[in-house]
């Protein structure tokens, strides 16, 4: 139970709150078809790979398809998260180590080896490949560019400051690897609400990396507080949050979606807002809670509201 308790913390299980609610986003999106509506606002923004009377025998008709799918969906989330910490944690070992912020980690406290972690992101890649076999063919073939991009982000701050969107692009696959694992067609829909997440998970990065730029300029490691200063990142983050706000605007648009998602955007709008008011330049001692309480809050409670809306009007 111990060793159990050792990787969920290695992996930040807790984390999963940012991505988890947009990919049920996705799922409940793709179960609805909301994109079929989205054609009469947006002519010609979505492709229907499959054929149409196929997909409403694979959406309505076989319910147990479609909870085997909700819960392949969860698995492919987990895993796909767990891969990605978890070799973040072993690719950054040494950094960790001479960080005090992150020195108390499991790998530089001697609380979990290196290459156990090493084998543990190397099953979890696996079981998120064999996760997708069984959702579908799509979804199978582009794992391993899921894979990659997930992965490719511990490389990033090694020689870009972009590395916070390459998080952000991670992240962003939820929705539109949820909607493609019901439908198993592309739509405009679930893209706009992965570039909310995009958009929305780098400015957040940025402000929690602001903890670590003097370590990161010590250390020749790249990010936008190191390269740019805490004012001018805070900015960006800024910029960043407002165009993840105007996704979510033109995706209520595009959606047809009704007053109970304008709630949810409302809220998430608050969050925003309210992170931004906890953070400056000179005061980073609220970093965490802007972190984690109002980007929980604010993924948790929007999926909530826009879910409730689709089951209401679709």
């Amino acid at each position: 139970m111990k060793k159990i308790k050792n990787y969920l913390s290695l992996i930040k299980f807790s984390h999963t709150i940012f991505a988890m609610p947009f990919a049920l986003i996705g799922f409940f999106v793709g179960f609805f078809k909301v994109s079929d509506y989205a054609v009469s606002v947006v002519p010609g923004w979505h492709t229907v790979i499959l054929d149409k009377e196929q997909l409403e025998f694979n959406i309505f008709l076989d319910k147990q398809t479609i909870f085997l799918r909700f819960l392949l969906v969860i698995l492919c989330m987990v895993f796909a998260r767990s891969a990605a910490m978890a070799f973040n944690r072993y690719l950054d070992r040494s950094f960790d180590a001479r960080n005090p912020r992150t020195a108390i980690r499991e790998i530089p406290a001697g609380i979990l080896k290196a290459n156990n972690v090493l084998l543990f992101t190397i099953a979890s890649c696996c079981l998120f490949i064999a996760c997708t076999y069984f959702i579908n063919r799509l979804c199978f073939y582009l794992s391993p560019v899921a894979l990659l991009v997930v992965l490719g982000y511990s490389f990033t701050k090694r020689f870009t400051p972009l590395c916070h969107l390459v998080l952000g692009l991670g992240l962003s696959l939820a929705p539109i690897g949820a909607y493609l694992a019901v439908s198993g067609q592309f739509a405009v829909l679930p893209v706009l609400f992965s570039c909310c997440v995009l958009f929305w998970v780098s400015g957040f990065d940025i402000i929690y990396a602001l903890q670590d730029e003097d370590f990161d300029r010590e250390n020749d490691l790249y990010s936008i507080p190191a390269s740019l200063g805490k004012k001018k990142a805070l900015r960006i983050a800024a910029i960043l949050h407002f165009l993840s706000f105007a996704c979510i605007i033109i995706a209520g648009l595009v959606g047809l979606f009704g007053g109970l998602y304008w709630v949810g955007v409302g809220i998430f709008t608050l969050m925003l807002l309210y992170q931004h008011s906890l953070v400056k330049p000179n005061d980073l001692s609220r970093v965490n809670l802007a972190f984690m309480t109002a980007n929980g809050i604010a993924s948790v409670v929007f999926a909530i509201f826009v879910i409730a809306d689709l089951f209401i009007h679709f």
